[in-house]
């Protein structure tokens, strides 16, 4: 006697692996959205350290911070990175500095890591923790807690 199985699968068997893999999807996705937004997230923290060392540098050579923005045509100024990453058009955020609320740029310098403006990408958003900031006094700050 000789069984014959059928070759192949049913639409039955098709349909329940797509449903399955269709709630795994929808489990893992948001998941890994929240995973981009901690790395980014990291990248904008460690460009602002990054920075403030080079201010503290700076402030080591000449007793003052300097003032620095992507539209700065200084040649000092250019000498500091106002984009988080490797290069412009991959990074998140766009660093800037100005002087600290109430005080001179002699005594305090802020840095501010602006997320997903025209300079950098453009289609990152962080809609919990917004924009980046780090003073020279060491306040960091952002739009939500537990950012930094």
């Amino acid at each position: 006697m000789r069984c014959k199985f059928p070759k192949g699968f049913t639409v039955v068997e098709v349909m329940v692996t797509l449903v399955i893999l269709a709630i795994l999807a929808a489990l893992a996705f948001p998941a890994y959205q929240e995973s981009v937004l901690k790395t980014k997230r990291a990248e904008g923290r460690a460009a602002l350290m990054k920075t403030m060392q080079q201010q503290e540098r700076y402030y080591s050579l000449h007793t003052t911070y300097l003032l620095f923005s992507a539209a700065s045509i200084d040649a000092e100024a250019r000498k500091f990175n106002w984009f988080s990453g490797e290069n412009a058009q991959a990074s998140a955020y766009e660093v800037s500095a100005q002087p600290c609320k109430d005080e001179t740029l002699r005594a305090c310098v802020l840095l501010i890591a602006q997320p997903g403006t025209g300079r950098v990408n453009p289609h990152y958003r962080d809609p919990k923790c917004g924009k980046l900031s780090l003073s020279s006094t060491g306040e960091k700050s952002a739009d939500a807690q537990h950012c930094w």
